[in-house]
């Protein structure tokens, strides 16, 4: 395995339906205005979005992200990803108990000529800055899930 592959996996579970997962998990646009590590997005075309990311460590990761698989029926998402990381991620939406089960999975190869330079000494804090930016997306789209459902409930 090369030193410049990282894979990634977590499971979250949120109570709202699998919809409205869906539906937040497939505007990449709006990534934002609820996961604070995401800084910025720009739409390119229907397809394609580029994305400003940055958690604890000093430096900003921009990556192109390209809708491969959008099957809102199958629970669904994947993007190949492009720029400072290559690989893919994927949402797998699964609606159980009541809410909904979310397994994200990245495969990347890093880019970025400064990550490949420090990759021996740093390859642990990378991990733990990319834990960190799935806690605050996990808390992000729980707070904006709970907004959408109380909207609904005082309309």
């Amino acid at each position: 395995m090369s030193l410049h592959r990282y894979r990634f996996r977590s499971v979250w579970h949120v109570d709202a339906c699998p919809a409205d997962v869906y539906e937040v998990l497939s505007d990449i646009a709006n990534y934002p205005l609820w996961w604070p590590e995401i800084r910025a997005a720009t739409k390119i075309d229907d397809e394609t979005g580029e994305l400003t990311c940055r958690s604890f460590l000093p430096f900003d990761i921009i990556v192109q992200v390209k809708h491969s698989i959008r099957d809102q029926q199958a629970g669904l998402l994947r993007a190949t990803l492009s720029g400072d990381l290559e690989g893919f991620a994927s949402w797998e939406i699964i609606g159980r108990d009541g809410g909904t089960d979310l397994v994200f999975d990245q495969e990347v190869v890093v880019n970025k000529t400064l990550l490949r330079r420090l990759v021996l000494i740093a390859k642990p804090f990378f991990r733990g800055n990319h834990d960190l930016m799935m806690r605050g997306g996990f808390k992000g789209l729980k707070q904006v899930l709970e907004a959408r459902a109380a909207s609904r409930r005082d309309s």
